[in-house]
């Protein structure tokens, strides 16, 4: 057996085992394909050099071992991958076919990355090893991430990395932090604007005055409703990962909760049907549980429509617990259902404003119910009312 033939094949199980260790060493899938394309330029640059003197093998054939060894280690990687020489294409893996054409092999790299940042490394004489982004490569919404090392014979190795997710948070985040600054400004300003009127002569006029002190008031009850929800969806967020760890009886939380919303609007309460199975106990957190029946019991009593009945029952179903809360008000359309658990997305804002809602009620929800490792369901028909249903798992079915 010649010297230069299975040089290639144990590299290619080198390059290969490097990608698994990562892998098991818990680096997850991007570090474990950056160590794997580390290793395929290894392979490249080990494969480029020209067979030794005896080995009987001649340079063309050579070449195809190289190639053929190229292209198996390319195509062991999930992530976009270009071997470019010259300006041109020489391999593409399925993954960089499928994302940008079955023809590129062959072509101008210019063609097959259609992005100026793209050419302006990919022609550049800088060794500049920082990544560089491209947004719309592959359609409008998508972002990648491309990395360029040099290989030996002035090829180079393309790497392209999907962050089209992590631009999706980012842009979530960027949202976030304006609809919050927006919800607090609006009250603020008109608290602003009511001391300042009462500063003058409308404060000496006691009818005046009463009327502007209560939309103070009601406008600073809104403020603290939303700063409430606020560090509630932080908390939540951040304890998402650590499972609860309470046994709570769902049974009795129910009707509890019920007293407590009848409390503040006794007309509504009054619509308020239960139906509860006994012993529905789950695992859970009692102040986040509380927090989610209030939501989705509070939602039903303001969107339902005046005397007609809010329906909550409690059953279980199979190894879960399962919370269906209807109310027969106006409805959702269903394109608006799948956005009804975004932060500060609401269907009729200046509806939901004057009932007080502060557009975090669902969202909220919809965070507990991920940490108790449930299922949240809403369904809704325009004219006939909304219904949410919750699943959580039953008592014994999770461990704390």
């Amino acid at each position: 057996m010649d010297e230069f033939g299975p040089r290639l094949p144990l590299a290619l199980v080198i390059a290969i085992g490097v990608a698994l260790l990562a892998l098991l060493l818990g680096a997850g899938i991007n570090a474990s394909a950056v160590v794997a394309v580390g290793a395929i330029a290894a392979v490249l640059v080990a494969g480029l050099h020209p067979p030794e003197r005896g080995t009987g093998e001649s340079p063309d054939t050579a070449r195809q071992h190289v190639a053929g060894a190229t292209q198996a280690a390319i195509d062991a990687v999930d992530e976009p991958i270009l071997v470019i020489a010259g300006g041109h294409v020489e391999a593409a893996n399925p993954a960089a076919l499928a994302l940008l054409g079955q023809h590129v092999v062959g072509g101008d790299v210019r063609l097959a990355i259609r992005h100026p940042a793209a050419a302006e490394r990919l022609f550049g004489t800088r060794d500049d090893r920082e990544p560089v982004g491209l947004v719309g490569l592959g359609a409008r919404d998508q972002s990648w991430e491309m990395r360029v090392r040099p290989l030996a014979d002035d090829r180079r190795l393309v790497h392209l990395v999907d962050r089209t997710g992590n631009r999706a948070t980012e842009r979530m985040r960027v949202d976030f932090v304006a609809n919050a600054s927006h919800e607090l400004r609006t009250p603020l300003a008109s608290l602003l604007g009511f001391i300042e009127t009462l500063r003058d002569e409308a404060g000496e006029d006691a009818a005046v005055r009463e009327r502007f002190l209560k939309v103070m008031n009601d406008e600073a009850r809104r403020m603290q409703r939303l700063i409430d929800d606020l560090i509630s969806l932080s908390r939540i967020e951040a304890e998402k990962y650590r499972p609860p760890d309470q046994r709570i009886d769902l049974s009795a939380m129910v009707p509890a909760v019920r007293d407590e919303l009848a409390a503040t609007n006794p007309t509504r309460g009054a619509d308020i049907m239960l139906s509860i199975a006994p012993d529905v106990c789950v695992i859970g957190d009692r102040a986040q549980l509380s927090q989610l029946l209030h939501n989705v019991m509070g939602n039903a009593m303001k969107y339902g429509r005046a005397g007609t009945p809010v329906e909550i029952s409690l059953t279980h179903r199979d190894t879960m617990a399962a919370l269906v809360v209807r109310d027969h008000g106006e409805g959702v359309a269903i394109e608006h259902l799948p956005r009804l658990t975004e932060r500060f997305y609401r269907v009729d804002s200046g509806r939901s404003r004057a009932l007080g809602g502060t557009g975090l009620g669902l969202a909220i929800v919809k965070h507990i119910v991920e940490r108790h490792r449930g299922r949240l369901d809403i369904t809704s028909v325009v004219g006939d009312g909304t219904t949410v249903s919750v699943l959580l798992p039953l008592h014994g079915v999770i461990k704390p």
